[in-house]
């Protein structure tokens, strides 16, 4: 078992939080689990946890810091012993709403990380009480009605040292990169698990660092993913990129901006890495002129736009 188990709650930053608060509950379909402060708690129906995204009032956009679970308490000790190796450790905190001690460290680019290995799993009251017991909460069919947090793209200014950092310091498995021509890593594909992707990092335009790609959020099935463009229309949601599938990693997805300016991706597919050592794709700049799996071109804003926005662009 690798000892990071996977992705945990991401904490989102935003200007417009009533905004995007209806977003997440109303046109995503998320739940609000608890409310703190200036921040409240959401959770996908498939979740076992509390919650996976924590939405806070902020000036800005961007991602505030994205947990990681720990697969165990061992694990956790392995794991905060190496990055604290790497001098990019900041030490430990109480932990948030159904979490308990964690670990706040940061990658080579600035952005922030919590391992952690305590978790509440979720309890529902009885209105969204499901009719099986193996599943964490009801189906409640509202907006896009999203699974699960399913992984997270970070921009960054060094792709290869943040890849690196990510490989030797947390022990992700490089599935897939993309080299260009003058040798500059401009994107890496990583996972712990059988998943194709959970933590990607991809080259930013403006050689910031720091920022946000996106985040992506599960549903079972490519009508759900269709369903969910429509839903987007309706509600006056700006529509990036309309489904189509990614040739890296071969998901489904549709991309969208939420009220506070960050890009949210709603997605299912790509394949399962059963291969305990697998051999990683490299991908040509040429190749990837050709654009996504179908030879759809790519919009321009997905190789320039991040969170927060860099000043003049």
């Amino acid at each position: 078992m690798m000892d990071i188990a996977h992705l945990g709650p991401a904490e989102l930053l935003t200007p417009a939080f009533d905004e995007s608060l209806r977003f997440f509950v109303d046109v995503m379909g998320m739940e609000v689990e608890a409310q703190q402060g200036g921040s409240a708690y959401l959770r996908a129906w498939g979740d076992y946890q509390r919650h996976s995204l924590k939405l806070t009032a902020s000036e800005t956009s961007g991602l505030a810091v994205l947990g990681l679970r720990a697969s165990s308490p061992e694990a956790l000790e392995r794991r905060v012993a190496l990055v604290e190796a790497t001098g990019l450790g900041a030490g430990w905190h109480d932990g948030d709403v159904g979490r308990g001690p964690s670990y706040r460290f940061r990658d080579p680019d600035g952005h922030a990380f919590d391992l952690y290995y305590e978790t509440e799993r979720y309890s529902p009251p009885e209105h969204l009480r499901p009719s099986l017991k193996n599943q964490p909460q009801r189906y409640t069919g509202r907006g896009c009605a999203v699974k699960r947090l399913d992984h997270c793209n970070v921009l960054a200014e060094d792709v290869r040292a943040n890849r690196m950092f990510a490989t030797e310091a947390l022990g992700y498995r490089l599935y897939e990169r993309i080299e260009l021509d003058d040798g500059t890593e401009a994107g890496a594909w990583m996972s712990v698990t059988i998943a194709a992707h959970e933590l990607i990092y991809t080259a930013d335009a403006y050689g910031a660092r720091g920022r946000l790609h996106h985040l992506a959020f599960w549903v079972d099935t490519r009508e759900e993913c269709l369903r969910a463009a429509d839903i987007f229309l309706d509600n006056d949601v700006h529509i990036e990129a309309a489904p189509s599938k990614h040739a890296i990693a071969q998901g489904f997805f549709l991309y969208g901006y939420e009220p506070g300016g960050n890009r949210i991706e709603v997605t299912t597919g790509g394949y399962l890495q059963y291969d305990p050592d697998p051999v990683t794709v490299v991908w040509t700049e040429e190749e990837r002129r050709l654009g996504q799996a179908w030879r759809v071109k790519t919009v321009e804003t997905f190789h320039t736009y991040g969170t927060p926005p860099v000043a003049g662009t």
